[in-house]
């Protein structure tokens, strides 16, 4: 009994712990943006936070980059969207508001949604890395060549569709699927780099969303439950797939032929 007690007191202790640290790491970060404003100081933490993904033998690094890239992409487009509030022509107020919020949702991140294993959480993974990454890509890329677009959007496509991929036990579908999709993403990184629309956000009208972040998700989404379809029942059934399907047709839809209108040419 004695042991078992002490086992429960250091679990509590370790994820106490662990809690800590995560609020703190996410506090560094904002402090880091809102007093220095320098991004590469910010990622040199995001990457030191991920040690051990390193931590082990040189022929694992490969899998184990591969397995958190979603995660250092969220955590890497955090830091850009931090720089971006910051560097706003809003009210301080203003400021210190959204960078409040922004820290808060990106401690759920680290705290909440990213150590789950279960399916759901794994696409919704994966959803928040390609809304955050996209959106992210395009908020400080527009002087950048478009390959270099093309091959962030590639990333990300490839990235999220191998995360959600290997929760199912699949081991021939994964990499063709995940280079196929990967693929559909840098074409779609393309033409938005061409024709990229931006829509402000309610309260504070200099913060942009990229269209092309949406439309991103919810293809991600459509992609998602159609291959979840297939894998159980060996046929994309229609009944799976329809609402998804007319939900993102129809938003898709308004974002092109209604807000592009009322959007910003970025």
């Amino acid at each position: 009994m004695e042991f078992l007690k002490l086992v429960r007191r250091r679990s509590f202790l370790s994820e106490v712990v662990y809690t800590i640290l995560n609020i703190a790491f996410a506090i560094a970060l904002v402090v880091v943006i809102r007093y220095t404003e320098s991004i590469p100081l910010a990622l040199g933490l995001v990457l030191i936070s991920k040690w051990r993904v390193l931590a082990v033998r040189v022929r694992y690094w490969f899998v184990n980059i591969r397995s958190n890239l979603v995660d250092i992409i969220v955590s890497v487009s955090v830091v850009l969207h931090l720089y971006t509030i910051d560097t706003a022509n809003i009210e301080d107020y203003k400021k210190l508001i959204l960078l409040g919020i922004a820290t808060a949702l990106y401690v759920v991140w680290l705290l909440i949604i990213k150590p789950r294993s279960k399916r759901s959480y794994v696409a919704a993974q994966a959803g928040i890395a390609i809304i955050l990454g996209t959106a992210a890509l395009y908020t400080i890329s527009f002087s950048w060549p478009a390959s270099v677009v093309v091959i962030g959007m590639w990333l990300i496509g490839y990235s999220t569709a191998n995360h959600i991929l290997n929760t199912y036990d699949d081991e021939t579908h994964p990499l063709f699927l995940s280079l196929a999709w990967s693929t559909v993403f840098a074409e779609i990184g393309w033409v938005a780099y061409h024709w990229t629309i931006a829509y402000s956000l309610p309260v504070v009208t200099s913060l942009l969303v990229p269209q092309v972040a949406i439309i991103a998700l919810l293809l991600g989404f459509v992609a998602y439950k159609a291959y979840d379809s297939f894998y159980h029942h060996q046929k994309i059934r229609t009944s799976d797939i329809v609402l998804p399907l007319l939900f993102t047709l129809s938003v898709i839809t308004i974002l092109v032929f209604v807000f592009n209108r009322v959007g910003t040419a970025i």
